[in-house]
């Protein structure tokens, strides 16, 4: 899963829920925003959410070569 990240998500929470969040990374040794990115992960995999990886939406838009 290693990509380079291409834009910023900024939004503001309880200080509690950000604690939380915090003590989840750290049990799992992540940083904060990786451990957002796992929790949006999981609930997009829990929910039937599909999400659309670096390059896949330019490899499915180019036409294919006819041999």
């Amino acid at each position: 899963m290693a990509t380079t990240k291409t834009t910023t998500l900024t939004f503001r929470i309880e200080p509690g829920l950000k604690d939380a969040v915090r003590t989840a990374a750290e049990l799992e040794h992540r940083s904060i925003a990786n451990m957002i990115e796992i929790m949006i992960r999981e609930h997009c995999s829990r929910t039937g959410i599909a999400i659309v990886e670096p390059g896949a939406a330019v490899a499915a838009s180019k036409p294919r070569k006819r041999s």
